[in-house]
């Protein structure tokens, strides 16, 4: 049986959600899924534009998207 290590990513996802869960104090948690992906993709949308010079081809390269799911995904969150 292999022994996977988790990115520190995945870690550091992992313990956020479980202090989120821990902070509601017993009240019922909701939307929990669109809320920490747009909590992620916002600020990786930011830094891979940063990285590209704000070149969106690039960008949906690396992101390993379509460049118009880009451009939809950077208008939605007004980084456009």
């Amino acid at each position: 049986m292999s022994v996977r290590k988790e990115s520190e990513l995945c870690v550091a996802v992992r313990r956020s959600v479980l202090d989120y869960l821990r902070l509601l104090d017993g009240e019922k948690p909701g939307a929990i899924y669109d809320m920490v992906l747009q909590s992620v993709e916002r600020p990786l949308l930011e830094v891979i534009l940063e990285h590209t010079e704000g070149n969106q081809t690039r960008a949906a390269e690396i992101l390993g998207m379509n460049r118009n799911t880009l451009r939809k995904k950077l208008q939605q969150y007004g980084l456009v």
